[in-house]
């Protein structure tokens, strides 16, 4: 987390920065600053803490060989916090680009910082020292979506539960909050934000640089799921100027994946939110512009160059444009279901949802992998799981591996042939009655959390009918596509569409939005690491 830079590292580095000399108790960076700089200690020492009106909490001493940062000072994002010269020191200075300079042709150094810079975040998210306050309640799906979009964007917080916390009254009252406003962000020396939207709470955490809304880009990237992040990394990498919008949190619904085992390279699995982690800073590493909680809501069919508009009356430039908005979970067909979504129906598997049900019995519903990974993954947590699926078993939807899994854990129960029939509660989830479709059976427990993960529900409908889908909604592309599509969207050449074009040229579609995609993480990042390969093509074209 803290190595120490060689005499010769640093001579390597001399020629990107230049020396700067800073006096006792010099604030060199505080938190909620933007664009920071990147500092070696030639001489001297640095103090890293955590400032409060009562005090501050030490986090580490920088001395010489030592260098400041962590993951932010690439993406540009709000320091969480302060640097200060404990005595007269000597530093070098290296700015933003010329550090991402070094990141991108200095492989030895590129290592040792952003393993650096990841360990670091880790860190405070493990102590929570964000500056950031999050008040709310188990009983809220407000207050699950908040914790769920902090944690998935690798922001530390505080959780304070109203109902659990015997001070809160007196934080409430300090920051004038009544029950009804909850949840609420405290955001360090800003506005109290009464349950925010995800775009409020990223512009209040500086999540994002202003989006220069007169540039063209090369690539404009629709998604930061597995197939974005990839189309992120090898058209950066590749000198594409690549700008990605990502409605929610990077991961897509991978993100909310507990673990994955069978993903190549990662023999003892990969949790969804670590792998979007690090390809996240990976694609920042390359230069590629991330945009969070912007979300694309028309694609201009006849625009030239390519424009895509979003939330807040922004529209977005591109050459190409990638589409990767993935899919979500198809919604069980039960009346009364938004009642209870986010306060005891869950669509992801993760740490957050996890705590709301140790101790508890719970039911996975679906027999793909992200159901089995789900189950076992809260076997650990719960006190049993019901694992429930229509048909007659598991052996063509789900990997062997994670049946044996299953069937070798003895805090799984599989059902098959079983349906969910009814859900009841008063402001939560307290009943679940489920029946075997074969036997026509019913059973009623009480239980307080359903993980619904059953089939793919394609992101598209925000297109339009700008470009063509099947008759599932899933974006048809390359060989797929019919004289007839072609025609209606005028293709303007003699070639055919490219394998993953629709049928608007120069707007491509990979991943589980994909028709005919395979739906697993590893084809979904060769989609997008192939897509950029054809779009050079149409860009010489």
């Amino acid at each position: 987390m803290f190595p120490k830079l060689t005499d010769e590292q640093i001579s390597r580095l001399m020629s990107f920065g230049h020396r700067r000399h800073v006096a006792k108790e010099e604030v060199i960076f505080q938190p909620g600053d933007t664009k920071r700089n990147f500092y070696v200690v030639l001489s001297g020492q640095i103090e890293i803490d955590t400032p409060f009106e009562e005090g501050a909490i030490h986090i580490t001493l920088h001395q010489n060989g030592e260098f400041t940062g962590e993951v932010d000072i690439l993406s540009g994002r709000q320091s969480l916090v302060r640097g200060r010269a404990l005595v007269e020191s000597e530093l070098l200075e290296i700015d933003q680009d010329n550090l991402r300079q070094i990141i991108q042709t200095d492989p030895e150094l590129s290592d040792l910082f952003l393993r650096a810079f990841v360990l670091r975040r880790t860190e405070l998210i493990a102590q929570k020292s964000g500056g950031v306050i999050l008040i709310g309640s188990n009983h809220s799906a407000d207050t699950l979506r908040l914790k769920a979009f902090l944690s998935r964007n690798a922001q530390p917080y505080t959780y304070i539960d109203v109902e659990s916390d015997i001070n809160v009254q007196e934080l409430l009252d300090h920051f004038q909050i009544g029950l009804d406003e909850i949840p609420v962000i405290v955001c360090r020396d800003r506005p109290v934000l009464r349950n925010p939207t995800n775009k409020e709470i990223a512009d209040c955490l500086g999540f994002n640089t202003e989006i220069n809304v007169s540039r063209i880009y090369d690539l404009v990237v629709i998604g930061a799921g597995p197939a974005g992040l990839a189309a992120a990394v090898y058209g950066a990498s590749e000198g594409l100027d690549v700008l990605v919008l990502e409605g929610n949190a990077p991961g897509g619904q991978a993100g909310s994946s507990s673990r994955i085992e069978n993903y190549l390279g990662f023999p003892m699995g990969i949790s969804g939110q670590e792998l979007a982690g690090r390809a996240f800073v990976q694609a920042e590493k390359f230069g590629a512009h991330i945009s969070i909680a912007q979300q694309a809501t028309k694609l201009d069919c006849d625009a030239h160059p390519m424009t895509v508009k979003c939330t807040g009356d922004i529209s977005i430039q591109g050459q190409a444009i990638i589409i990767a908005t993935g899919a979500e979970y198809r919604k069980l067909g039960i009346s009364n279901l938004s009642q209870f979504e986010g306060v005891g129906v869950y669509y992801g598997a993760t740490y957050v949802e996890a705590q709301l049900c140790k101790g508890d019995e719970v039911i996975v519903v679906g027999g793909g992998n992200s159901a089995g990974q789900a189950a076992i993954f809260l076997s650990t947590v719960a006190k049993h799981v019901y694992l429930l699926v229509r048909g007659s078993g598991l052996s063509d939807t789900m990997s062997r591996y994670l049946i044996r899994r299953i069937e070798e854990c003895s805090d799984i129960t599989f059902l098959p042939f079983t349906e969910i029939e009814e859900l009841e509660g008063n402001g939560r989830l307290e009943r679940v009655t489920w029946r075997n479709n074969r036997t026509d059976e019913q059973e009623s427990h009480n239980i307080h959390h359903i993980f619904s993960m059953t089939g793919a529900s394609p992101n598209t409908g925000w297109l339009q009918g700008c470009v063509a889908l099947d008759e599932q909604g899933f974006i048809k592309t390359g060989p797929e596509l019919k004289a007839k599509d072609l025609k209606s969207a005028n293709w303007p050449l003699r070639r055919r569409p490219y394998l993953f074009e629709t049928n608007l040229n120069r707007v491509f579609a990979v991943g589980d939005v994909r028709s005919g995609s395979v739906k697993r993480v590893a084809s979904a990042v060769g989609e997008g690491s192939v897509a950029i390969q054809l779009i050079h093509k149409v860009l010489a074209e």
